[in-house]
């Protein structure tokens, strides 16, 4: 059940700018201010996945024209965006994490890109670090990209290594993927391919979303004028043995997904290789037990899924060919050749 707080339920906009919250007053409080002064051209809505606290109260109270959409559980990223969007009638939607700062003309420079070319179905902007405005930040940097075993990394940033942002990475490019902290995206084609899949919850849903994009023919860009700057880990810390399993099982579900037959058992063969000697890395961390753990959870849980996932390759198209995705290993480049930046590899 989804209960709408809505004066836009039936008009047709342009530009639908949709907030997920779970117990995010502490970010919205922060950055709902600068959002609503530079979205000129935009209706700001507030999608909430059930929250425990006192968001929705506080939104009403101090933001009545944002539109609110509740969901009535906690669904996710994934399914929690599906369900909100079905009740926003709108050409494009820009799903924008609660702990983004935007700035002024972050609209204008994206929406004039994908208008002149209705091939582009998704556009980032320009993710910079909140905390060290910089620098790129983690979750999008420049543009996402994917190498040949099925690992992102970004214009900006490789695996762990974030680089300073100066100006090397401004122009406007074809990716392969586009962060979901700022993800732009016309709603013909996100329905087209039937939205986000609700079973990845939350992380990396959003590859997977552009793979399929791609996969029927569609780009997906980076528009590095338009700049935002990010906190990262709102919901989930980097800390949180729980997001290290949604990162490596979904990875794996996308993989399986949307590779080619022809490298399919190869890659699922080494990643069961690489996964186990990355969960022993964990030893070293914070709850490192756990995080082993995780790894080995997320493997069990992809290889008793796999019928469920041929039901959903088995509706996709597979391309060998795409722009973005490189027919290089990203852990040889980083971690043998000692290559940390975007531009050297």
């Amino acid at each position: 059940m989804v209960m709408v707080t809505s004066k836009m339920e039936t008009q047709k906009i342009k530009l639908a700018i949709v907030v997920l919250n779970w117990n995010g007053k502490k970010w919205l409080s922060k950055f709902l201010p600068t959002l609503i002064n530079n979205s000129e051209g935009g209706v700001v809505f507030l999608a909430d996945n059930a929250s425990s606290d006192d968001s929705i109260d506080f939104v009403r109270t101090n933001f009545p024209e944002i539109n609110i959409i509740i969901n009535d559980d906690n669904f996710g990223y994934a399914k929690g965006y599906n369900k909100a969007l079905k009740q926003i009638n709108a050409d494009y939607f820009v799903l924008i994490n609660s702990d983004v700062e935007v700035k002024k003309g972050w609209i204008e420079f994206i929406i004039t890109l994908m208008d002149k070319d209705l091939d582009i179905a998704a556009c980032q902007p320009k993710i910079l670090d909140y905390n060290n405005k910089g620098k790129f930040e983690y979750a999008g940097a420049s543009g996402g990209f994917i190498d040949i075993l099925g690992y992102p990394f970004c214009r900006g940033r490789i695996l762990e290594d974030i680089e300073e942002d100066k100006g090397q990475y401004d122009n406007s490019t074809e990716i392969f993927w586009a962060t979901g902290a700022c993800l732009f995206i016309r709603s013909s084609h996100f329905w087209k391919i039937g939205g986000f899949d609700g079973d990845f919850f939350a992380h990396q849903e959003e590859i997977d979303l552009c793979w399929r994009l791609k996969n029927k023919g569609y780009k997906v860009m980076v528009e590095p004028k338009s700049v935002v700057y990010h906190v990262g880990g709102g919901t989930l810390q980097a800390s949180s043995p729980f997001k290290t399993y949604l990162n490596f099982r979904n990875n794996l579900y996308m993989i399986f997904k949307n590779s080619p037959l022809s490298h399919l058992f190869f890659i699922i063969l080494l990643r069961l290789i690489l996964d186990g000697v990355a969960a022993f890395t964990f030893l070293n961390k914070k709850k490192g037990i756990r995080h082993l753990f995780s790894v080995v959870k997320a493997h069990f849980i992809f290889y008793i899924t796999i019928p469920k996932l041929l039901v959903k390759r088995n509706k996709l198209k597979q391309k060998h060919f795409l722009i973005g995705k490189m027919d290089y290993s990203i852990l040889v480049k980083n971690k043998l050749q000692a290559i940390k930046q975007f531009s050297n590899l």
